[in-house]
């Protein structure tokens, strides 16, 4: 039996992807090994969003070569489709495809055993208006099902590729969206992850059906769904309707991963950002009223070309009064391609690096508050892995509904299930929790 392997760089949406293409190759009887192994087969989904993840991403697709250099190495995801070129010059590449297209690369390998030569399978993907259907029924080595909605951005912000590598906005079919969430519930899986590249711009190229359609649709429609996680949504995209939905739902759970990238407007001026400070305290003021006890959790970019002391203060501050539970703090690094690489006044990189463990100790901060807020109370967890602790006795780990990450005594068939956890000591990044009840059935058998 022919043997694949893969190996994945960079967001959920790339993951996903993964999970997608391995179905196509199951589904032609091929067996999966993992990465570290010899196989016949390598497929490497690239990162493109800085200029590191190309130079991983490189250094994943010569690991391959080096592991059986008799082996067909296939290259896709966002490096693949930003600079192709680039990729065909590493000797012992053999098939290239892009963001697109994911159901020619198996022909295309087949086309390259026979041939022998170099295949280039990248194409124009700002020319492409279609969503590529890729179902994921089951996911390989997750407990966690993510189901991608949307492709795509039409944002163009001055520091991201990312509108270069994926295209522009396009919706997933409503009906596959259902159909999919249904198989995922129906393989045992508790919790969705709604993901894309602008999630919750789902529906903004359709004419009667968007992104609150959608909640409500999966809400209602699909059977025996038990939590609903929203990816990643705009503070822009939070319209009157998302609100409402949300605020009426039981399924959607109490944490929502909101971009700010700076707390100060004349930051997101340069930034392309399509919203101010007030109307992102507006946004999340009216989301904490609709979800009592809701978690924020954020991305913040640091030392964004011209950033001053006064701007670096109004981002800190801003961060102050908001109350995350969490943060994901970058440095700013110059992505080629994109105008934020060509403005003036870059920061160096001492004040970027001073300024990124200011906030990160703040983040560290915020989220003990949040979590401080849970010691001794009750929450439902779902639980996704297993370890043991220093006695030996076999713990359990996985995040809350509001996501915090907490770790118990339990057994391994509560993996996959919810189960209600009491927070016995709160903390970052993990709270330790004593098991309270097992509240649903486990329904896992089809789950690696």
């Amino acid at each position: 039996m022919t043997t694949v392997a893969f190996h994945t760089l960079g967001c959920k949406v790339n993951h996903y992807e993964t999970e997608g293409i391995w179905q196509k190759f199951k589904d032609k009887g091929f067996e999966r090994v993992d990465f570290d192994h010899e196989a016949d087969i390598y497929v490497i989904n690239t990162c493109t969003v800085t200029n590191t993840g190309d130079k991983k991403s490189r250094q994943v697709i010569r690991r391959a070569i080096r592991k059986n250099p008799e082996a067909i190495v296939c290259v896709t995801g966002c490096y693949a489709q930003i600079s192709p070129g680039e990729i065909m010059e590493i000797p012992g590449v053999d098939v290239v495809v892009g963001t697109q297209d994911r159901d020619k690369m198996i022909g295309y390998i087949e086309e390259h055993q026979h041939t022998r030569l170099p295949i280039n399978g990248v194409s124009n993907i700002m020319k492409n208006r279609v969503f590529e259907e890729m179902d994921v029924p089951v996911f390989f080595d997750r407990t966690r099902a993510s189901l991608k909605i949307q492709e795509g951005c039409n944002n163009f912000c001055t520091f991201c590729i990312i509108p270069w590598s994926r295209g522009l906005l396009r919706s997933r079919k409503p009906e596959n969206v259902i159909e999919q969430a249904q198989q995922l519930v129906d393989a045992g899986y508790q919790e969705v992850v709604l993901t894309g590249i602008h999630t919750a711009g789902y529906g903004e190229d359709f004419k009667d059906y968007d992104f609150a359609d959608l909640l409500h649709d999966l809400e209602t429609k699909v059977a025996g769904l038990k939590r609903i996680r929203i990816s990643s949504i705009e503070a822009s995209q939070i319209t009157e309707k998302v609100m409402q939905v949300i605020d009426r739902s039981e399924k959607i759970v109490r944490h929502l991963h909101v971009p700010l990238q700076a707390g100060s407007d004349t930051v997101l001026e340069r930034m392309r950002r399509k919203y101010t400070t007030a109307f992102y305290k507006q946004q999340v003021d009216r989301l904490k009223q609709a979800l009592p006890g809701l978690a924020i959790t954020s991305d913040v970019i640091v030392g964004f070309p011209g950033e001053s002391e006064q701007e670096f203060n109004e981002t800190y501050q801003f961060i102050q009064e908001i109350g995350f539970s969490e943060l994901h703090v970058f440095p700013f690094s110059k992505r080629t391609g994109t105008p934020a690489a060509k403005m003036e006044n870059q920061v160096n990189d001492e004040v970027k690096n001073y300024r990124v463990h200011q906030l990160i100790s703040l983040s560290e901060q915020q989220a003990k508050q949040y979590a401080a807020r849970y010691e001794n109370t009750v929450v439902e967890v779902i639980p996704e892995e297993v370890d043991q602790d220093h006695t030996g006795d076999q713990v359990l780990i996985g995040y809350s509904d509001n996501y915090l990450k907490v770790q118990f005594v339990g057994s391994a068939d509560c993996v996959g299930q919810i189960v209600r956890v009491k927070i016995t000591k709160s903390g970052y990044p993990i709270n330790e929790g004593q098991l309270v009840k097992v509240m649903t059935e486990p329904n896992l058998t089809t789950i690696p």
